[in-house]
């Protein structure tokens, strides 16, 4: 059995606060605990690659405060958890725009990467400042730019070459699971979740825990996967038919 690509839209912090009558950053520390929480039961359910969306394009838009605290939050999941992330064999990687990240903030998250780069149990993306229309416009940049400067021929622009610059050969998302109930993407992962099974769930994301998430995973083996054709069932993941070869 290969393993699963699982990515989640992990919604719900401040709804969770106001529930506890606590201010807004309490809900996003009680949202690093079930960060953790699915870093350690990934692996035991099959899942090898895991995208966490942590902080999109948009947030930008909250209170400076918000933001802050956030980066700060950041900044001690990269230091803290770093021993564990290694001795677990997770391998951390950012996904996102690099030039707008606070310096300090920049620097933990490429120290974590650097220290874990030899894990190979779990690769854990932290997608941070991210927008996936962003991130596929900016592929297509550069492969025009190849084609600009004679290092690539407009015709060899396929969409397996764009994949490939919008994903360094990450796999696509085999399931993508949003928390807190609304039932929207937010410009997560768009290219890569194109044939994803979609789960909503209204358990806030400070409230998901590895049972949760194991529960998502049964759901997801429970379902018929046919890419436009052949069926595929989700549980047998060494049988997965690629999109390109089943549609037709």
């Amino acid at each position: 059995m290969s393993g699963m690509h699982t990515a989640i839209i992990m919604d719900g912090n401040g709804r969770w606060a106001r529930r506890q009558g606590k201010p807004r950053w309490r809900g996003h520390m009680a949202g690093v605990d079930s960060v953790r929480d699915a870093v350690r039961g990934s692996p035991d359910l099959g899942i090898t690659t895991l995208t966490l969306y942590a902080f999109s394009s948009d947030n930008w838009k909250r209170p400076a405060a918000e933001v802050g605290r956030l980066f700060w939050l950041l900044r001690e999941y990269c230091r803290r958890e770093q021993d564990e992330l290694i001795a677990s064999g997770v391998r951390v990687t950012h996904v996102g725009r690099r030039d707008r990240l606070p310096v300090k903030a920049l620097a933990a998250l490429d120290e974590l990467a650097r220290r874990t780069a030899r894990g190979t149990r779990l690769h854990l993306r932290l997608a941070i400042d991210y927008g996936a229309q962003e991130m596929i416009t900016a592929a297509a940049r550069r492969l025009a730019e190849e084609v600009a400067a004679g290092a690539r021929r407009p015709a060899e622009i396929t969409s397996d070459a764009l994949e490939l610059a919008l994903t360094d050969g990450v796999p696509p998302v085999d399931l993508m699971i949003r928390t807190a109930g609304e039932q929207r993407l937010s410009d997560f992962l768009l290219w890569e979740a194109a044939y994803a099974e979609l789960l909503f769930t209204p358990t806030l994301w400070p409230d998901f825990r590895q049972a949760d998430l194991a529960t998502a995973v049964a759901e997801y083996r429970r379902r018929e996967r046919k890419f436009g054709g052949l069926v595929v069932v989700g549980g047998n993941l060494g049988s997965a038919v690629s999109p390109k070869v089943a549609v037709g």
